[in-house]
């Protein structure tokens, strides 16, 4: 069974800077990952937090199933993270001392058939990188055009 993205954050890759990748497991209800197999999800403010040693991703919207019964799940909970010891202790540095943040980048299933988060250790960018980025951006693009353009001997 192939990767499958079920969820992505861009709108992450726009505020922030990304540092390192990280990939954890998610602890799951049998209703939330038929959900997320149908890409019933959605990571707009979503971020992950480590307290008292666990790692925990928050904000995170998996959508009711819609066959589910009385046992269907909380789009919004807390969900646990599975993180070994060390990746967290790690985290907790990172993320106290060089002011970085966790953001979920993607969602996915696995080969194996298991729910994944791809997190990402971020730095916020400035409202003036975002504008110098966005400038070399179209700059790129302009000079992209152009030379499509005597390519094709205009």
């Amino acid at each position: 069974m192939p990767e499958h993205t079920a969820a992505l954050n861009r709108k992450a890759y726009h505020e922030y800077t990304i540092e390192e990748h990280i990939e954890a497991g998610i602890v799951l209800l049998g209703t939330e990952i038929k959900s997320i197999r149908a890409g019933k999800v959605s990571l707009q403010e979503a971020y992950a937090r480590v307290e008292k040693g666990e790692a925990w991703l928050i904000g995170v919207t998996i959508a009711p199933l819609a066959a589910g019964n009385r046992y269907n799940h909380e789009p919004r909970r807390i969900r646990k993270l599975l993180l070994h010891r060390d990746e967290i202790d790690e985290l907790v540095g990172r993320t106290k001392t060089k002011g970085l943040t966790l953001v979920p980048l993607r969602l996915y299933i696995d080969e194996k058939g298991h729910a994944k988060v791809e997190l990402g250790l971020a730095k916020g960018k400035q409202q003036h990188d975002k504008r110098r980025i966005i400038a070399e951006r179209d700059a790129r693009r302009d000079m992209d055009r152009e030379m499509a353009g005597v390519r094709r001997g205009r």
